[in-house]
C-alpha cells in the first residue's frame, strides 16, 4: 500500500507556472497620459542639458584624439604596474627568503644542541 503513487490533481503543469504572473490587462489612458507626459518633460531636460554644453563640434572633431592619449596612458600604466608588481615580488621573495634561512638556521642549532646534550652513561 506505502508503494502506491496517487497523482496529485491540484498541480498544474510546468509550463503554466509563470502566466499568472504576466500582466494581461491593458494600462488605462490617464495612465499613458502620464507617461508620455514624463517622457517629453525628461526628453525636453536632456535636450536641453545637451544645448548648455559649449563647443560640441569641438569636443566631437577631438574624440578620436582622447581615445587615442587614453589607449596609450592605459598601455603606459600596464608598463609601470609590471615593474611595480616585479619590485613587490622581489620584496616578498627576499623576506621569505630570510624567513627560511633563520628557520634552517634555528633546526641546525637546536640538532647541534641535542647532540652535545647526550652523556654516555657507562
Amino acid at each position: 500500500m506505502a508503494d502506491l503513487n496517487i497523482p496529485n490533481l491540484n498541480l498544474k503543469s510546468d509550463k503554466y507556472i509563470f502566466k499568472k504572473k504576466l500582466s494581461l490587462r491593458r494600462k488605462s489612458t490617464r495612465r499613458l497620459l502620464t507617461e508620455s507626459f514624463f517622457l517629453s518633460v525628461f526628453s525636453l531636460l536632456l535636450f536641453y542639458i545637451n544645448y548648455l554644453i559649449p563647443n560640441k563640434n569641438l569636443l566631437i572633431q577631438n574624440l578620436p584624439s582622447a581615445f587615442n592619449k587614453s589607449f596609450k596612458s592605459i598601455i603606459e600604466l600596464s608598463s609601470h604596474l609590471y615593474e611595480i608588481l616585479l619590485v613587490v615580488f622581489i620584496f616578498i621573495s627576499s623576506i621569505t627568503v630570510l624567513a627560511l634561512l633563520t628557520g634552517c638556521f634555528f633546526r641546525l642549532i637546536r640538532v647541534y644542541k641535542r647532540r652535545s646534550k647526550q652523556v654516555n652513561y657507562k
